[in-house]
C-alpha cells in the first residue's frame, strides 16, 4: 500500500516537472523570437550565432521566473482558498 502511494506521489511529481519544463522550453523559445523580432525591428543588427545566443541566454532566467510565478499563483490560491475556509468556518461555543 505504502508503495503504491508513494510510486503515485512520484507520477505526480514527474508529471509536474514534466509540464515545467514543456512551459518553460516554450517560453523560451517565445521569448527568443520576441526580442529577436525586437531586434530586428529597432537595429540594423544581423543575425548571427553570438547574437542568437546572447538573445537565449537573455531570454532563459526570464522564462523561469515566469514559470515559477505561475507555479506560485496556484499555490496561492489554493492557500487563499484554504484560508477562505478556515474563516469562514463555523465555531463552536465552549460554556
Amino acid at each position: 500500500m505504502k508503495l503504491e502511494q508513494s510510486n503515485n506521489m512520484d507520477k505526480k511529481r514527474f508529471k509536474r516537472l514534466e509540464v515545467f519544463f514543456e512551459f518553460l522550453i516554450f517560453g523560451v523559445i517565445m521569448g527568443v523570437v520576441e526580442d529577436l523580432i525586437a531586434i530586428k525591428l529597432t537595429t540594423d543588427a544581423e543575425f548571427t550565432p553570438r547574437v542568437v545566443l546572447i538573445v537565449t541566454l537573455v531570454a532563459i532566467p526570464f522564462a523561469i521566473i515566469g514559470e515559477i510565478l505561475v507555479d506560485k499563483k496556484e499555490w496561492f490560491m489554493k492557500t487563499k482558498k484554504k484560508i477562505g475556509e478556515e474563516i469562514h468556518k463555523p465555531h463552536s461555543k465552549k460554556q
